[in-house]
């Protein structure tokens, strides 16, 4: 496991189901510190159900687009410190929700493990393509015409995706292709991972008791 993401897992609590059915995909997370406190339960084989609460009402909104179009059932509740900023709890949520799945997948025996997916909404374009290779990075190219959308900073919208990939371990682009709209903008990009998401932890039935690396493990070198 890279240091980054053992310092992260350092700081959690985390929860299985007490008595999943075989083969069930799900986890359950809880943070707690001086900034947040968050718990966080994802059912990867799930239907798209949400019930998200952070306190933000735009970051609950993009949250909810992740949960319905990668069809993976998702909860959040966060309290986190809003009454300095919206940071911590934007990044923290990230974490918390990479983790979940990460835990979630195990293994990540059986998984088509890649997923891609190009996102119109609008005048907007946005391309997503992701590898649940268990070596976290981001490449981030979506640029914002304005300072926030709303009470909300745009630029904390990269530090969630960093903060999702480096807990997920995914390889992670995002890029923006043309756009005119911030709302356009932002929300193609988390619908775009929940698509992407989607294809990426998807079993495959040929090759579902198998590591989708020719090491035999994900993680490490190529």
């Amino acid at each position: 496991m890279p240091p980054l993401a053992r310092t992260i897992a350092s700081c959690y609590k985390i929860v299985m189901d007490q008595s999943p059915s075989p083969g069930a995909r799900r986890a359950t997370i809880e943070r707690n510190t001086t900034e947040t406190r968050i718990r966080v339960a994802v059912d990867l084989d799930g239907t798209g159900v949400y019930d998200v609460k952070t306190g933000i009402g735009f970051l609950d909104h993009m949250l909810e687009q992740l949960s319905r179009h990668s069809l993976m059932d998702l909860m959040v509740r966060a309290d986190g410190d809003l009454h300095i900023d919206f940071h911590h709890t934007t990044e923290d949520s990230g974490i918390a929700i990479g983790m979940a799945v990460a835990k979630a997948l195990g293994d990540r025996k059986g998984i088509q493990r890649y997923g891609h997916a190009y996102l119109p909404m609008d005048e907007t374009l946005t391309r997503v393509a992701l590898d649940f290779s268990n070596r976290p990075y981001l490449i981030w190219k979506v640029a914002f015409t304005r300072d926030k959308i709303g009470d909300f900073d745009t630029e904390l919208f990269r530090e969630w995706f960093q903060a999702f990939a480096m807990a997920a371990g995914v390889t992670l682009h995002v890029e923006t292709l043309y756009g005119e709209n911030n709302h356009h903008i932002v929300e193609s990009c988390y619908k775009a991972l929940a698509r992407a998401l989607r294809a990426g932890i998807e079993i495959d039935p040929r090759k579902r008791d198998a590591v989708p690396s020719t090491k035999g493990t994900l993680g490490g070198s190529l």
